[in-house]
């Protein structure tokens, strides 16, 4: 078998450094110089010999910046004879962009999954493994020969909401209804009852909230979305979840991006007891409060890779 290494962006250093730390990722470090010039362009070069190695590279899309520095190096591990290139992508940005509503707007989830298709084969191929897609069918959009995994996060969501209930029954539930059919698959699996909102849009900018699926009186609830931005959406929904009987409100969400205020505008709330997110999104670790806990997505990794290797 092909010696594995393992390089990151620069943002996603944080999460190599976690993977490599994991007994059974016993994977070459790889090493990166990387600088910046006055004139706002990038200096990358790959250090560690990758030619006949598989190679593992770890980045987000969280901006512009940072996806263009995953292509370029995904395609100078190529150019210097990487056996195999395993793109791991643990927040996929721009995915709520997944399609058009309005005519003439770009469905960026779709160029972004174009961009990284473009990248030539491997002898052994590329794959490409994402966390917790916002929409399940982004993976349709990546073209050629592109190998798309999809990791779910499920049992993190299950060992958070063990841990918050404390032992005690709770109920699963969602923002809105469009996450309400993935919560229901998780409640299912933990045999709790789901629950979800009802929407009303009034305009543009404004929704109202018109009814709540399952009784929440005096019950834990305990709140699952895919991606916390700037919290409007999780408010709203915990409002009405607390103006229900709720006893008491978590949350539990993958990829905590905490936009703006977003974080100090959910626990200034009151309303929230807690939240409980994974390191998909570089942010997360910025926030050090404990209110909120951050677990690590690096094992779900390693599995995934050393099963398909």
């Amino acid at each position: 078998m092909p010696q594995k290494i393992i390089f990151a962006t620069q943002h996603y250093q944080y999460l190599k450094d976690r993977i490599l730390a994991l007994p059974d990722a016993p994977w070459e470090n790889g090493t990166l110089e990387i600088r910046d010039f006055p004139d706002g362009e990038h200096y990358h070069r790959i250090v560690s010999e990758v030619s006949n190695k598989e190679v593992i590279l770890v980045g987000g899309t969280i901006d512009d910046k940072e996806t263009l520095e995953l292509y370029d190096l995904a395609s100078g591990c190529i150019q210097l004879g990487a056996h195999s290139l395993t793109i791991v992508i643990p927040f996929f940005g721009y995915s709520t962009m997944e399609r058009a509503v309005q005519y003439g707007e770009i469905v960026k989830a779709k160029t972004r999954a174009v961009l990284f298709s473009s990248l030539p084969n491997t002898s052994r191929g590329n794959r490409i493994m994402l966390i917790d897609l916002h929409v399940d069918g982004i993976t349709w959009y990546f073209e050629n020969d592109i190998r798309p995994v999809h990791l779910y996060a499920k049992d993190f969501v299950r060992e958070a909401a063990l841990e918050l209930a404390g032992g005690q029954p709770f109920v699963l539930a969602s923002t809105d209804a469009g996450r309400a059919k993935w919560v229901e698959s998780l409640a299912n699996d933990f045999h709790v009852q789901a629950a979800f909102v009802f929407k009303r849009r009034i305009s543009g900018e404004e929704t109202a909230i018109t009814a709540i699926s399952a009784d929440v009186k005096d019950k834990i609830v305990i709140i699952y979305d895919d991606m916390i931005r700037t919290g409007g959406s999780l408010l709203h929904a915990a409002e009405a979840y607390r103006d229900a009987g709720a006893r008491e409100i978590y949350v539990i969400t993958t990829h905590g991006i905490f936009a703006g205020n977003g974080f100090e505008k959910i626990k200034n709330s009151g309303i929230i007891k807690g939240i409980v997110c994974t390191d998909t999104h570089p942010n997360a670790l910025l926030i050090q409060d404990e209110f909120l806990q951050v677990k690590s997505v690096s094992q779900l990794i390693v599995n995934a890779i050393n099963a398909k290797s």
